[in-house]
C-alpha cells in the first residue's frame, strides 16, 4: 500500500501544477492513496490573501475543498483521493483555525509550525548574531510549539518536525535532546503521528525531516509515523517512498499510518 499525504498545488503561490496533475502522477507511480494538503489561508488576517506567495486566499478555500471532493469522485476506483490540508499552528489564533477547519469534511489535517516568535523557520537571517544560549532557547521554543500543536487534538499528523534545519543545517547540532524527547513523549501520549517528509532534498539541509536520530527516538517513545513528500511539483510526488519504508523497517517500525475520514489506517511495513 503506497500513500503520500503531503502535496501542494498552484493555489498556494509557490507550487507548480494543478491538483489533477498530482493525482495523475500518483497513478503513474503506482500509488494507492494520495492526500491533497495545500496550505491553509491566513484565516486570522484581515486581508483575504496577505501573502500570495505563501498561501491561498481565504475566499478560495471553499473552492479548494470542492475541487478535491470532485476529483475524489472522478478517480474513485483508480486511486483513493483524500481531502487534507496543511494548517499553520499559531497558538494565538488557534480557535479561528479550529472553527474554520471543522466546517469541512477533511480526511486529515497536518499541523505544521512554520513560525517561531513571528519569524519563518526558513529565514536564514534569524540565526545571525545569536548567542549559543539564544539558539538553544529558539530551538526549545520550536519544540514547545510542536508539543502544543499535538495537544490541541485538531491534527492527525504533525508536519516536518525538524524543518527548522532546512536553510540552517547547524540547527541539528544545537543541543536540545531533552526538549525533543519531551515533545516526542507528548506526541505519543496524544496519539498523533509525525510524517517522514522527503522535501529536505529541496533545501540546504538535504535528506528528510525528521533526522534519523529523531526517528529512532520516535520509535523508542512509540510515536506513529506517516509519509509525505511535501511535493510542490508533480514530479516530486512520492519521492523516496520505498527508501523511507526500508529505513523505518531497519529502525524497527512494523507499520505506518494514513488517515481517512479522520480515522487511522494502519499499513504494514
Amino acid at each position: 500500500m503506497k500513500f503520500d499525504l503531503h502535496t501542494h498545488h498552484i493555489r498556494c503561490g509557490h507550487a507548480d501544477g494543478v491538483i489533477e496533475d498530482y493525482i495523475q502522477a500518483a497513478i503513474e507511480k503506482g500509488f494507492h492513496v494520495i492526500g491533497i494538503s495545500d496550505h491553509t489561508p491566513y484565516f486570522a488576517h484581515e486581508d483575504d490573501q496577505p501573502f500570495p506567495g505563501i498561501a491561498m486566499a481565504r475566499s478560495e478555500f471553499a473552492n479548494y475543498v470542492q475541487e478535491v471532493l470532485e476529483l475524489k469522485k472522478k478517480y474513485e476506483g483508480k486511486i483513493d483521493v483524500l481531502l487534507g490540508v496543511e494548517s499553520d499552528f499559531f497558538p494565538q489564533h488557534f480557535e479561528v483555525y479550529k472553527q474554520t477547519l471543522t466546517q469541512y469534511p477533511f480526511d486529515y489535517i497536518i499541523g505544521s509550525v512554520h513560525q517561531v516568535s513571528g519569524v519563518s523557520i526558513f529565514n536564514r537571517n534569524r540565526w545571525k548574531g545569536l548567542t549559543d544560549g539564544e539558539k538553544i532557547a529558539t530551538k526549545e521554543l520550536y519544540y514547545d510549539l510542536i508539543a502544543q500543536s499535538a495537544r490541541t487534538g485538531l491534527f492527525q499528523v504533525l508536519g516536518h518536525i525538524d524543518a527548522m534545519k532546512g536553510y540552517y543545517p547547524e540547527f541539528s547540532d544545537i543541543p536540545a535532546q531533552q526538549k525533543i524527547d519531551e515533545t516526542l513523549q507528548v506526541i505519543a501520549d496524544c496519539n498523533v503521528a509525525i510524517e517522514v517528509n522527503t522535501s529536505g532534498s529541496t533545501k540546504d539541509a538535504g535528506g528528510w525531516y525528521p533526522s534519523h536520530d529523531i526517528l529512532e527516538r520516535a520509535h523508542h517513545y512509540g510515536v506513529k509515523i506517516s509519509f509525505g513528500s511535501d511535493a510542490h511539483t508533480p514530479r516530486r510526488f512520492g519521492e523516496d517512498f520505498d527508501e523511507v519504508a526500508q529505513t523505518l523497517r531497519d529502525i524497527g517500525f512494523k507499520s505506518w499510518v494514513y488517515y481517512k475520514n479522520l480515522q487511522e489506517v494502519v499499513v504494514p511495513l
